[in-house]
């Protein structure tokens, strides 16, 4: 999640203050405070179903803070990831390099990878779609320019530029 981490911890820091003042006889403010209105209402109105939920909720509170986060996102119209939701893409914007100009970047981008590349890397490092890189990364095999192996760690595709 892209939250701001010192945000996130801020909250995950007040739900369990409020969760310990449940204990001295105002349960569920912790609830209420992560946009859990009926069960805050509730504890308020058990005694934290007898304390038994407030102590259940010391465990819980870290994933209501996060869901509670990303309603919040997903209100101000934006991903898991912090990026806006529903936002048109112009072509125009978008710069994708096409045939020997997708070559040569990603023989950039393997020099700058010690002289390897995976797929994944090349679509970060050129803007272009996986297709287009794995179908160009084949080209280049194909002609004897690259070899291709598995990342032992990974297991990931690995084209080698041995010239590099």
């Amino acid at each position: 999640m892209n939250v701001d981490n010192n945000t996130n911890k801020d909250r995950l820091l007040v739900s369990y203050i409020l969760c310990a003042v449940g204990f001295v006889g105002l349960g569920g403010l912790h609830r209420l405070y992560n946009g859990k209105i009926a069960t805050g209402v509730l504890w308020l109105c058990t005694g934290g179903l007898l304390y038994m939920g407030q102590l259940v909720d010391l465990f819980l509170i870290p994933g209501m803070v996060e869901e509670h986060d990303l309603r919040l996102m997903a209100k101000a119209g934006l991903s898991p990831l912090g990026v806006p939701l529903n936002q048109p893409v112009i072509a125009s914007q978008v710069y994708r390099p096409s045939g020997n100009q997708l070559m040569i970047k990603l023989i950039e981008a393997a020099e700058n990878k010690g002289g390897t590349l995976t797929v994944t890397q090349g679509v970060k490092a050129t803007g272009a779609s996986f297709a287009e890189v794995e179908t160009t990364l084949k080209e280049m095999l194909k002609s004897g320019y690259v070899k291709i192996d598995n990342d032992p760690i990974t297991g990931a595709v690995t084209y080698h530029f041995h010239e590099i």
